[in-house]
Order: structure tokens, then C-alpha cells, then sequence
């Protein structure tokens, strides 16, 4: 009788530490401590730390998100949170927190898998629990592109919104942020070099309402970010171990980048910054000796501010309709021997080759490209990081044709869309599909379709926010959450660790936290509660 009592009692406290470790990521594994015990949470004095820059500021993060005071321990007795590096793990950003009546020890390889760690205690001391079971808490994420996309070119949002915006992707464990910085309705980016980029291409006249249904604002609107605002916000984002991945889109999306210097286009213009949405035929001239000087400057000054070695160079939804008709072009084709198929033509051909003129230039800086699925229709090189979106139109996974790739397709992944039943839609709020936490948390970005080499190509998965119809910093939060929330599961989680009707079941403490914040979500379907 007495070790029936034993096993149920120590089945209670696992229970109890799996319920109060209920996160979101979800941890992968949680051991019960054998001997039941407990710790008092009203006990713990303070947050110790490795005497590090990085841990002692993660040190003050938890501090922040909780009270606890960083304290200096000199007493073994000291009951404390502890932050420790710890070597002898393996994967750089998993983390192990474990929970003994002396406190609790967060480590990890790394500062950034501390941090992670971090993110956990603080959803679970969030609920405020009397105590907290004694075990193990641990977890690996599964892929290691875990990202967030934000588009700044169709609404501006200004440098605290995107400090903000880093702040929420912390929370939820993400380490990458996918920043669009330019786009035909405005140049967000300081170039020192070419400074009407910002005088005149961060600014429109005024814009449209609603899905162009020809109506306009009346209202002048732009801004950009000063090199020491990205300096600012680079150092930010580090300081939560996110990596800014910054896109300058290429060779189309440049209408802003043409209004202020016209010369760059095949017609020569006059161009006026769009006020509008869609796809614009005027792109880069690919047989202008001064557009390849204009992408060397711009991509030197881009890569002078963000230390990422991935930079995002665009590639997508760039009509060839002015490239057929310039003649300039056309000598560019015939210059470099560019030879079209019937699948391909030359003038695909020729995007392919300002491409790897690019990849050339960034990987002398020892960079790597990444771009849009488009520029498989130009064969790119194998090195190049594919970000597949096009899943709707039928277009291959770049893993079966052999490159590594970023999954964010356009029917699940596009946060700007709808999260609520069509039902619930309004006729001109925002545009495109219906995409709900569900979908987002049942997406697998690596099918058992691929082979496992394929799998091995797939870094990772982001969510995308484009902002023609989020104009507001409230709006852009109730778009990505909760949806933030299960896409963070699906990148920390493997297939078999995810379970939805219990996702929904941890969901609400996340969302309390949201609350606690002042930030705006959207409340789940009636049919999903």
C-alpha cells in the first residue's frame, strides 16, 4: 500500500510539473524530481549569473520580466535563480532548467539558449504558483531558422514599433526577423550614397483605400530609418539573440528607388512613389552599367549595418515587359550569351545573372543570398537560400531540386490575412485568405514527401506580416497573435511532440501575458475554443 501511495504521489508531482511548465513552445521533455520535492517560489531572493556581458544581461531581463533582483550569491543558502553556460551540451541553443528546493538553474551552451530557457520561466512564474515541482525541464528546437517577417515599405512603423515587434518574437523563442525594407511604396533605408533614396523614395503623395478601388487618402505619407536607427535596433535585436535579415528587393519593387533616380529604369520615367498596391512593370535596368554600381553601393552600405550572413536580395514578381523592349537589355542578353528555353526566357535569364553578380559581390564579404522562389525560374545557383511562398500557384519545393530553403507559404504563413471564419471578414480590412491558429499549428514545413536528404535542406519556417491594409501598430499585433504563438510550437516542436487540442489548453496563460502587456490578439473561433 505504501508504494502504491509512493507512485501515485510522485505521478502527482510530474503531473504538476508538467502543468506548470505548460509553455508555449512546449518543452520536449520534463522529469520529475524522485524524491517529490517542492520549491517555495516566494523563497527565491534573486537571479545569479555567469560574471559575463551577456549573461549578466539576460540576468537583467528576468529581472525585468519578474522582480527578482540580480544579486551577487556569497552564501550557499542563498535560494536563487541561477544562469550558468554549460559546455558540455551539445545543440547551441538548447536549454535545461531544473528545479530543486535551493532555486532554479537555467543552462545552456549559450547565452542565446539561456535566454530561451529564460522565456519559459518567465511564462511559468507568470501564473503565479505557490510552488514549483522540483525536475528537469529541457528542449532542443527543431529547426534553426526560426523567423518573423515585417514589411515597414507599405505602412511605415517606426523604430520603437520595431524594437516592440522584436520584443514579442523573443517571447515565443524566435531568433530571426525577415525586415523589408524597400518596396515601390517607399524606401525605408538610409544610403548614404545615394541620398534622394530617402529624400524623395521614402515618401508617397498619398494612399489608396481599401483594395485600389481608386480612392485616395489625400494624406502625404512615408518615413525611414537613419543608419543610427538600424545601428540602434541591429544591437537590440542581438542583445534578444534575433538576427535581422534585411531584403532589399531586386530587380523588381523598385518604383520608390526609380522616382529618385529615374535614370535606373529602362524608360527613364517620370516615376511617382506608389500610393497604390500590386505589381509595377517598371523595374531595374538590367543593361545599365550605373543599376549594377547603384546594387554594389547599396548592398556595401547594407551590409556595413546588419552583420547577418544572410542577406535577403528580393527576386519575386518582377515583370519582364520593359526588359523585352529595352534595348539596352536586349544587348545585355546578347553580351552575355544568355540563351532562353521555351520554360525560361531570356530575359529570366538575364534576372539569374544580376542575381549572381550579386551573390559574387556578398559572398566576397562572406555573405550568402537568399531570395524569393522566383529565382529557380533562372536556374540560381545551389548556395542560394530559396524562400518558398508560391505553394498556391503549384510551384516546386526547392528541397527536391536541391536547395537549402525557408518555408513560408502564402496560404498558411501570410499573417496579413484573415485569422477569424470568412463570416467574421470585413469587404476592404485587409486582403487574401483565411489562415487560422489551426492551420498555422497543423502546417508541417518538411513532409514526409521529401526524402530525408530533402528534410536536411529545410532550415526553418517564418511567418510573413505585409502591411497594405495594417496601417497600425494595434492592428499589426492582433494579426500575428496568437498566430505567433502556434507557429513558435511548429518550430521548437517535431511532428510527434505536437498535440493541438493541447496547445488550446496552454494557450490561455500565453494569452493572459499578452494582456498583462497591453498587446492586442485576436480571440480564437468559437469552433476552436
Amino acid at each position: 500500500m505504501k508504494q502504491l501511495t509512493a507512485i501515485i504521489a510522485t505521478l502527482m508531482v510530474c503531473l504538476t510539473l508538467q502543468a506548470q511548465f505548460a509553455t508555449i513552445p512546449l518543452p520536449q521533455s520534463v522529469t520529475t524530481d524522485a524524491k517529490g520535492r517542492t520549491l517555495d517560489v516566494a523563497s527565491l531572493e534573486g537571479i545569479t549569473c555567469d560574471a559575463t556581458v551577456d549573461m549578466m544581461r539576460n540576468a537583467q531581463f528576468l529581472s525585468d520580466y519578474t522582480g527578482l533582483p540580480v544579486i551577487s550569491q556569497t552564501d550557499k543558502k542563498t535560494v536563487a535563480v541561477r544562469l550558468r553556460l554549460n559546455t558540455a551540451m551539445t545543440n547551441p541553443e538548447a536549454y535545461r532548467l531544473t528545479t530543486d528546493p535551493t532555486g532554479i538553474t537555467i543552462e545552456g551552451r549559450t547565452p542565446a539558449a539561456v535566454f530561451y530557457g529564460i522565456q519559459v520561466l518567465r511564462q511559468a512564474l507568470f501564473a503565479k504558483p505557490a510552488t514549483l515541482p522540483c525536475g528537469i525541464v529541457e528542449s532542443t528546437p527543431r529547426f534553426a531558422y526560426r523567423g518573423m517577417h515585417l514589411d515597414v515599405c507599405r505602412h511605415f512603423f517606426d523604430k520603437e514599433f520595431v524594437k516592440h515587434y522584436i520584443d514579442i518574437l523573443a517571447l515565443h523563442g524566435m531568433n530571426k526577423l525577415h525586415w523589408h525594407i524597400s518596396d515601390d511604396q517607399g524606401w525605408r533605408i538610409e544610403i548614404k550614397k545615394w541620398p534622394r533614396l530617402t529624400q524623395i523614395g521614402a515618401w508617397r503623395e498619398q494612399t489608396v483605400i481599401g483594395r485600389n478601388m481608386g480612392i485616395f487618402d489625400g494624406q502625404r505619407h512615408g518615413g525611414y530609418f537613419t543608419q543610427a536607427d538600424i545601428r540602434e535596433i541591429v544591437r537590440y535585436a542581438q542583445d534578444r539573440y534575433i538576427t535581422i535579415i534585411p531584403e532589399i528587393d531586386m530587380p523588381g519593387h523598385m518604383v520608390a528607388a526609380l522616382t529618385a533616380y529615374p535614370e535606373l529604369g529602362c524608360t527613364g520615367g517620370p516615376y511617382e512613389v506608389w500610393g497604390t498596391w500590386g505589381v509595377s512593370d517598371d523595374i531595374l535596368c538590367a543593361g545599365n552599367p550605373k543599376v549594377y554600381t547603384f546594387l554594389t553601393d547599396v548592398f556595401d552600405e547594407v551590409m556595413d549595418l546588419f552583420p547577418s550572413d544572410i542577406i535577403h536580395v528580393g527576386g519575386d514578381e518582377a515583370p519582364k515587359v520593359r526588359w523585352k523592349e529595352c534595348s539596352r537589355c536586349q544587348q545585355k542578353i546578347r553580351d552575355e550569351r544568355l540563351q532562353g528555353t521555351d520554360k525560361h526566357p531570356a530575359e529570366e535569364k538575364l534576372q539569374a545573372y544580376m542575381v549572381r553578380y550579386l551573390e559574387k559581390h556578398l559572398a566576397e564579404r562572406g555573405r550568402r543570398i537568399m531570395g524569393w522562389d522566383e529565382l529557380m525560374e533562372g536556374d540560381a545557383d545551389r548556395t542560394t537560400i530559396i524562400m518558398s511562398w508560391r505553394d498556391w500557384s503549384g510551384s516546386v519545393d526547392p528541397a527536391t531540386l536541391g536547395y537549402p530553403c525557408v518555408k513560408t507559404p502564402n496560404s498558411t504563413l501570410y499573417f496579413d490575412h484573415y485569422q477569424l471564419p470568412q463570416s467574421a471578414w470585413s469587404n476592404t480590412l485587409l486582403f487574401g485568405g483565411n489562415s487560422t491558429v489551426e492551420k498555422v499549428y497543423n502546417y508541417e514545413p518538411a513532409p514526409d514527401t521529401l526524402t530525408p536528404e530533402q528534410k536536411k535542406l529545410v532550415m526553418g519556417l517564418q511567418a510573413n506580416l505585409w502591411t497594405e491594409y495594417i496601417a497600425y501598430p494595434e492592428l499589426a499585433e492582433y494579426q500575428v497573435l496568437p498566430r505567433m504563438a502556434a507557429l513558435a510550437e511548429v518550430q521548437w516542436l517535431s511532428p510527434n511532440k505536437k498535440d493541438y487540442d493541447d496547445f488550446l489548453k496552454r494557450l490561455p496563460n500565453l494569452l493572459n501575458l499578452y494582456k498583462a502587456e497591453g498587446w492586442h490578439y485576436a480571440p480564437l473561433p468559437k469552433k476552436e475554443n
